[in-house]
């Protein structure tokens, strides 16, 4: 299919792209890499009159290290941000969820926070951002707010960004040295969305507990799912077999998937609880050693 016909705008400067949605009421949509905007055009899923393309707004993209977090422009490539050793040092989960993010073709194009306000449930950046306790930052008619990834993603395709606002940068603390970190999902095929994911950051203590743990599915709910639950389960406890089963047995229990085409509900509910399983059992190995 074709898309409906549209108009395009350049945007000069972030103030100029907050002004034309703004005039739009509504009607209009950002392009930044196009990955996820561009196939709901083409089988006219979004039917936008105007396109606000961020592409010349070279100011929106880079990675910064901001003390105790990292502030990463919208318009950042997902490869980018996968291979910069500075997230790699600060945010290893970061890399490890978006090795999976469809394939390095769309990587290079796709940007970090195209894929954040686009806010598939079953995509890894959402997830990643849920699990981690980021921000992001939105610029309007009024200024600049900060949002937390709890509050930014509302449903599926649906933020907390109003029709005149632009996700300009994603803010992500940095992770705690020695935090184990894991990404697990299962897909028909490699580069598809996932019909589950889970993604744990996992530290322990030294005498073998866990310190301090955070768990995040995608695939399996309206939004992305932060599994408290289970994390409150697995900190301060030792991570053997009965702990880790009970505790992908609780982020099992904190889905609320949705039968498909894909795949019927209860078995997206049941690939979360072996992700998990996946995702621990190193950690219990590491413990025990």
């Amino acid at each position: 299919m074709k898309p409906a016909p549209f108009g395009h705008v350049h945007a000069t400067s972030v103030e100029h792209a907050v002004a034309v949605l703004a005039e739009s009421d509504g009607e209009a949509k950002v392009l930044a890499g196009g990955q996820s905007l561009v196939p709901l055009l083409a089988m006219r899923l979004a039917q936008p009159s105007v396109l606000v393309d961020l592409g010349r707004l070279g100011g929106l993209a880079g990675i910064r290290d901001a003390g105790d977090h990292l502030e990463i422009g919208a318009m950042t490539r997902t490869r980018d941000v996968e291979t910069s050793p500075l997230v790699a040092a600060a945010v290893p989960l970061l890399p490890a969820a978006l090795a999976h993010v469809g394939h390095v073709t769309i990587r290079n194009r796709g940007t970090f926070g195209g894929s954040a306000a686009h806010a598939d449930p079953a995509a890894e950046i959402p997830a990643a951002l849920r699990v981690l306790d980021a921000e992001l930052v939105l610029a309007g008619p009024g200024g600049r707010r900060a949002v937390t990834a709890a509050d930014f993603f509302r449903g599926f395709l649906t933020t907390a960004a109003g029709p005149d606002e632009v996700l300009v940068a994603v803010r992500v603390p940095k992770q705690e040295p020695g935090t184990a970190v894991a990404v697990q999902e299962f897909a028909r095929r490699h580069g598809d969305f996932a019909l589950a994911a889970v993604l744990t950051a996992v530290r322990l203590a030294p005498d073998g507990t866990v310190a301090h743990a955070r768990i995040a599915a995608a695939g399996v709910g309206p939004a992305p799912v932060r599994a408290d639950a289970a994390e409150r389960l697995l900190t301060g406890a030792v991570p053997g077999p009965d702990v880790i089963a009970a505790t992908a047995a609780a982020v099992a229990g904190a889905t609320a998937p949705v039968t498909d085409v894909h795949a019927p509900a209860d078995y997206r509910r049941h690939l979360a609880a072996v992700l998990t399983r996946r995702c621990l059992t190193p950690i219990a190995r590491r413990a025990a050693a």
